[in-house]
């Protein structure tokens, strides 16, 4: 994937494999610039970690905007051509060919534990390659900390962020800590998508009775305004206690919209806090107000 933001032009078709937020991301800019992008995915959906219904409008509007899609795709091989790349693949007992310009591999990173001593000082690593942390993120060797993406959970730098401030403050004796439970994710496509916390089917896996909000952008007038009405904001609460479990938006500025969910969920919030929670009109935050009122039961605008 770093090779793929450096291309001097943007090449006349490209195949990406892997449909997770790399994949996505980097796929649909150079679709954005000119280029005939396939995204082939081995599981049965894009986005495959994130809310169904999200992922699920995420690729009609990536598909309106000209990617194509292969899911529940097997890649068998891949050589080199003189035009570029042919991949082999199979769907079931359907064989494809695919040809393009550009291969891009996006099926996930792994941590960069090469070349740091670990050995030599005795550091254990994990069968991942990831360095093993106990809870106040000190390895194996007392004194030695890691965050980070060298150590196991989402490789995000916000999330390393969160752990080395955390890390530092148990070194020093203070009870740092970092709420795994309420880190954003972000995919970076346009519209974007971001989450947190829980999503629907996951707080049914875990027990919960649910209350579920949806709200679509269309309804919103700031973002009709400012020709943004696809998407959509959800949002998932316990419905014993109210608590929120967690929140999707696929909309323009997701990435910036989610962190009132995020702190919601920090602070242990309900939905009907949220939804009782006066936001300036005309404003694209509203969506998850509405769709905070949506999941108490009770929609105002839709």
């Amino acid at each position: 994937s770093d090779d793929a933001v450096a291309l001097g032009q943007a090449p006349v078709s490209m195949i990406v494999i892997g449909a997770g937020a790399i994949g996505l991301e980097l796929g649909s800019v150079w679709a954005r610039l000119g280029t005939a992008v396939t995204v082939v995915e081995f599981l049965p959906r894009i986005a495959s970690t994130f809310d169904e219904d999200i992922a699920q409008a995420l690729q009609k509007l990536l598909q309106r905007q000209g990617l194509k899609f292969h899911l529940g795709t097997y890649v068998e091989s891949a050589e080199k051509t003189e035009g570029g790349v042919k991949l082999t693949a199979a769907k079931g007992d359907k064989k494809l060919e695919l040809e393009a310009e550009k291969l891009l591999v996006a099926v996930g990173r792994k941590p960069n534990t090469e070349g740091l001593g670990t050995a030599e000082a005795g550091v254990e690593l994990d069968e991942r390659g990831c360095i093993k942390i106990d809870a106040e993120w000190q390895t194996s060797v007392s004194g030695i900390y890691a965050i980070g993406d060298v150590v196991a959970g989402p490789m995000l730098a916000h999330k390393a962020e969160q752990e080395a401030i955390a890390a530092v403050e148990r070194m020093v004796g203070q009870p740092g800590s970092v709420n795994y439970d309420a880190i954003p994710w972000v995919i970076y496509t346009s519209p974007e998508v971001a989450t947190v916390g829980l999503t629907e089917a996951e707080a049914v896996e875990k027990g919960h009775e649910v209350g579920v909000g949806v709200f679509p952008f269309q309804a919103n007038g700031r973002a009709v305004a400012g020709g943004h009405a696809d998407g959509l904001a959800k949002v998932i609460a316990d419905k014993a206690s109210g608590r929120v479990l967690g929140a999707q938006i696929l909309s323009a500025h997701a990435s910036e919209l989610i962190a009132e969910a995020v702190l919601l969920m920090e602070l242990g919030g309900s939905a009907e806090a949220l939804a009782r929670t006066i936001h300036a009109h005309p404003t694209m935050s509203e969506g998850l107000r509405e769709a905070a009122h949506a999941a108490t039961g009770e929609s105002l605008h839709i």
